[in-house]
């Protein structure tokens, strides 16, 4: 099939470290999910709630990546404009999303920040998500020269 595009092979295309982030904020979601049904209760709700945090947080990865990107190409004043501004726009999107879900009867508030807090849980888990795409994708790091360290040192 010409044309076609393997998921694997799309999944190589990604930024690698946007891809690590998203597989750890999937992961944390998966395992949240599991953990919250062993509870009685609102179970869909729950389940709402923890979604709506998770995507949320896996959207600001994305912002995140695309405004230090654009940032780049910026002088050194503007691109800590553009980082500041991004940061504010994470941080009031976040505030809207939680305060929708504590006006919406029914989800929790308190599951959907967890949701999104899972972004700061995720970059500690970075180095296993980093592990796991090394297998997926057959690759190994590069190895480090000693000469390189010295010149580091």
């Amino acid at each position: 099939m010409k044309g076609k595009i393997s998921l694997l092979e799309r999944l190589r295309g990604k930024n690698r470290t946007v891809l690590e982030m998203e597989l750890g904020i999937l992961a944390i979601f998966l395992l949240s999910q599991v953990v919250s049904v062993i509870f009685p209760g609102e179970r869909l709700a729950r389940a709402v709630s923890l979604l709506i945090g998770s995507a949320a947080a896996a959207l600001a990865v994305l912002h995140m990546y695309r405004t230090l990107d654009r940032a780049l190409d910026l002088d050194e004043k503007n691109a800590s404009k553009a980082i500041y501004q991004g940061y504010l726009v994470r941080y009031l999107a976040a505030a809207v999303i939680l305060l929708g879900t504590a006006l919406i009867q029914g989800l929790n508030p308190l599951l959907t920040f967890g949701g999104y807090m899972s972004l700061k849980l995720t970059a500690y888990l970075q180095p296993l998500t980093h592990k796991f795409c090394n297998k997926l994708f057959q690759e190994t790091d590069p190895e480090v020269s000693e000469e390189v360290t010295e010149e580091c040192t």
